[in-house]
């Protein structure tokens, strides 16, 4: 009798410690609720006590991925986009977080909506070049984006108890129906600046051809003047050469301007038909 009495006892202190103590980790925020209100929150990680009464609610807190459904926007210009984005967030307000929402899964369908509505708001106040262009200085996704963060994560911290960290784009892209006539515009666009660049490199080619042709020609007539210039001294020095000889010894001089002569007329097979009293022929014939 007295063992069986042991038992019970046994048996009631195991369970009063398993409704009392409890423990909390690093990854998880518990909420501490009387008849479904609220009337503790613990977050931070050790063991604890509590009343047996009272029902402990186990949230996760660390970092979420929402991944909402890729949807089709209307940008201010009146063009269709398909918008793939991701929201970062995490429970912030434990006790409003459990009254609105309660649960992950009801959390995000609320994202979604506030999320939906701020991207659809904000991209039909762009044109499609704001978000989607070959120029990379006309695309403002990146003000967009945070601009859509600041006002979704204001309104989801009030509203539902949960921080919103980051949205973003992962993927643009176009309704099927949208795509040939988004192509073609693309292929038209690269087409003129293919000729806009080719129309630039045929001027700096032209360019540059003038350019080296000027230079050519100065480059010739600099040498033709310094030939003409070495050549005009070289003349000059050979009569300035000629005259002194001449001056010192006439007879020998004509003598030697002579025999020049013959070198210059007469070849290995040179025929030639002269008078006797030719000047070219007298130092052969006088040896004068």
């Amino acid at each position: 009798m007295l063992r069986k009495r042991w038992f019970w006892i046994t048996v009631g202190v195991l369970v009063a410690m398993k409704l009392c103590i409890f423990t909390v980790d690093e990854t998880q925020l518990v909420v501490l609720t009387s008849f479904g209100s609220p009337v503790a929150v613990v977050d931070r990680a050790g063991p604890y006590l509590k009343w047996p009464w009272l029902t402990k609610i186990v949230l996760d807190r660390r970092l979420m991925v929402y991944n909402p459904p890729a949807s089709e926007f209307l940008t201010s210009d009146k063009k269709n986009i398909i918008v793939d984005n991701y929201v970062l967030w995490r429970v912030k307000d434990p006790v409003q977080f459990l009254k609105v929402v309660g649960t992950v899964p009801a959390a995000e369908r609320a994202l979604h909506d506030i999320v939906w509505g701020s991207v659809s708001a904000a991209l039909g106040r762009e044109p499609i070049d704001a978000v989607l262009s070959p120029d990379a200085g006309q695309v403002k996704t990146d003000r967009i984006m945070a601009e859509v963060t600041q006002r979704c994560a204001r309104r989801a911290a009030v509203d539902y108890g949960v921080e919103i960290l980051d949205i973003a784009i992962k993927r643009l892209n176009f309704p099927e129906q949208n795509k040939q006539s988004v192509f073609d515009r693309m292929r038209a666009e690269r087409e003129r600046i293919v000729k806009q660049y080719r129309a630039e490199g045929e001027s700096a080619a032209m360019r540059i051809r003038a350019e080296a042709d000027k230079k050519k020609s100065e480059i010739l007539a600099d040498a033709y003047r310094d030939a003409e210039t070495v050549k005009g001294q070289g003349d000059a020095q050979a009569s300035r050469t000629y005259a002194a000889a001449y001056g010192v010894d006439p007879d020998f001089y004509k003598f030697s301007r002579t025999l020049d002569s013959y070198k210059k007329v007469f070849g290995d097979k040179t025929t030639v038909v002269l008078s006797s009293d030719s000047e070219l022929l007298r130092l052969l014939t006088k040896g004068q």
